[in-house]
């Protein structure tokens, strides 16, 4: 891994004084959304710079501090000075002086935490991740800040409190400075030494514990270690070769990622979670739903959703466009793309998905796979979400129909019905329930799921309900026990009921 190009990295030694001035010159996720309002906020999110150099024309600590670590533009020695200790900055190397300039070594981006924590994310310059053009360096040992994946990745992770955290392929630590809130030793990987070193600043800089630190790939530097927590955002594009280190993950299709979430089961203790952000193939003559569960380790709960799904031209022209190879020789762009083309072809690839993967480990004698496909808008944080999925899991798991019918459910409280029908008509086409939080879910229900999910607050059990609507719509209690079992577990596993104990009257 070549990174000889790259500059040598700050010192995490004095930390703790430089994030004492940012944090002093309000250089914040909310500081920069006062500073440069709505509209340049979400410009410089898409690595579109010009809005925030407007915004920072003016003197001052916080406009001067934009400009160095996040538009990485040189800023007067004097203007530095008066923002952060600039003489210990440049000592310890996240600055250097050029004349009576100085400039940011390393990029340096205000990342408000999950209960308003003031965290900055430390990674090479030019490499904002979601802008147009691509992230503006092709060095292979390069480290990217934070993005829409490690976010997203962050969102989904289940926050209970753990002894042990892994994060694979760590880049420039985002995974750990979350996990270090809520486990008690975390240890993080990768293949690439530099995003080691990157990860180290990230948790200096904001604050955090240190970290157990690993070079290599995949579980090969933690051994036969077991954890309560294992995430990873890994280099899960789908490419002809391992030619960015960021996101090329070396092995042949999606089998890095398959290989990933095979190992993980063997490393989680009982109960423990692995989440992870993967690509995955859509191959002719195989189902992709197939595809995913043979992922699954054996004594593993799994739930894969699928958010998106490219055909290969797409897929192909959003990670050249990454790489800024669109901006090259036309003939040399052209060549890649038939690179691309060709690796698709031969594997029979159409399509390639995008999505999470969470797996649970159990004990359970039968484990229970949900593979789906959801590519509409949710509500983050995930983290409660996934963890109540696997537990309505359980109770399906230990409920037979006639359990179930015994049993008392409650309608979950963000879920609303809506009738939809012809105005003026007398009953409603159909009836709709919907989720206003978490995955947002809409199931159709008849008229019998309708009553049955609206009467449930846990004072009748589910089976007396029944009975009082056959009576209801004249229909014979025994056949219409017999037939609503399985519509009650899909509202329990979807979400819109929750088990609940007996309301004494």
């Amino acid at each position: 891994m070549s990174t000889t190009s790259l500059p040598r990295l700050p010192s995490p030694v004095r930390a703790a004084a430089l994030r004492s001035a940012l944090l002093a010159a309000g250089f914040t996720a909310d500081g920069l959304l006062d500073l440069l309002g709505a509209p340049a906020y979400a410009a410089l999110a898409r690595s579109e710079t010009v809005p925030a150099l407007r915004a920072t024309r003016d003197d001052g600590p916080l406009p001067s501090l934009v400009r160095l670590f996040l538009l990485q533009r040189p800023v007067p020695y004097d203007r530095a000075a008066a923002a952060l200790p600039v003489e210990e900055a440049l000592a310890d190397g996240w600055l250097r002086r050029a004349g009576d300039d100085v400039h940011a070594v390393v990029d340096v981006r205000p990342y408000g935490g999950p209960d308003g924590e003031d965290w900055f994310i430390v990674s090479d310059l030019g490499c904002a991740v979601g802008g147009a053009g691509g992230i503006g360096s092709r060095e292979e040992g390069v480290v990217l800040g934070v993005g829409g994946a490690s976010t997203t990745l962050a969102g989904i992770t289940v926050r209970t409190p753990v002894g042990s955290a892994l994060d694979v392929g760590t880049g420039s630590g985002i995974q750990a400075l979350h996990a270090a809130q809520h486990a008690t030793r975390v240890t993080a990987t990768d293949v690439n030494p530099r995003a080691l070193d990157f990860t180290r600043l990230t948790l200096a800089l904001s604050g955090a514990p240190e970290a157990e630190l690993l070079t290599g790939s995949l579980f090969e530097p933690v051994g036969d270690a077991t954890y309560d927590l294992i995430v990873s955002n890994p280099p899960f594009v789908i490419s002809p070769g391992a030619r960015l280190t960021y996101r090329d993950g070396g092995m042949g299709g999606d089998d890095l990622c398959r290989a990933l979430v095979r190992q993980a089961g063997e490393r989680l203790n009982p109960g423990g979670y692995a989440q992870f952000l993967a690509n995955w193939q859509h191959v002719d003559g195989e189902d992709w739903h197939d595809r995913l569960r043979s992922w699954v380790p054996d004594g593993c709960d799994a739930w894969i959703v699928q958010r998106d799904v490219q055909d290969v031209t797409q897929y192909a022209e959003l990670w050249l466009r990454d790489a800024g190879d669109h901006r090259e020789d036309p003939e040399a762009y052209a060549r890649r793309y038939e690179a691309w083309l060709d690796e698709f072809e031969a594997r029979k690839t159409r399509s390639v998905g995008f999505g999470w993967i969470t797996l649970r480990r159990t004990d359970a004698e039968a484990a229970s796979i949900v593979v789906e496909e959801w590519p509409h808008s949710v509500e983050q944080p995930l983290g409660d979400t996934v963890r109540a999925h696997f537990a309505r899991q359980d109770y399906l798991r230990d409920h037979d129909d006639a359990a179930l019918l015994e049993g008392y459910f409650r309608l979950v409280e963000e879920v609303v019905q809506e009738q939809v029908g012809a105005p003026g008509a007398e009953d409603p086409e159909h009836v709709v329930l919907r989720q206003n939080r978490g995955m947002r879910r809409a199931t159709k229900v008849d008229t019998v799921g309708a009553g049955f999910a609206g009467v449930c607050d846990g004072s009748l059990s589910a089976g007396r309900i029944l009975d009082a609507i056959a009576h209801l719509v004249e229909e014979d209690p025994v056949v219409l026990r017999d037939r609503t079992p399985e519509a009650i577990r899909l509202l329990v596993e979807q979400g819109f009921l929750e088990p609940a104990e007996p309301v004494q009257p």
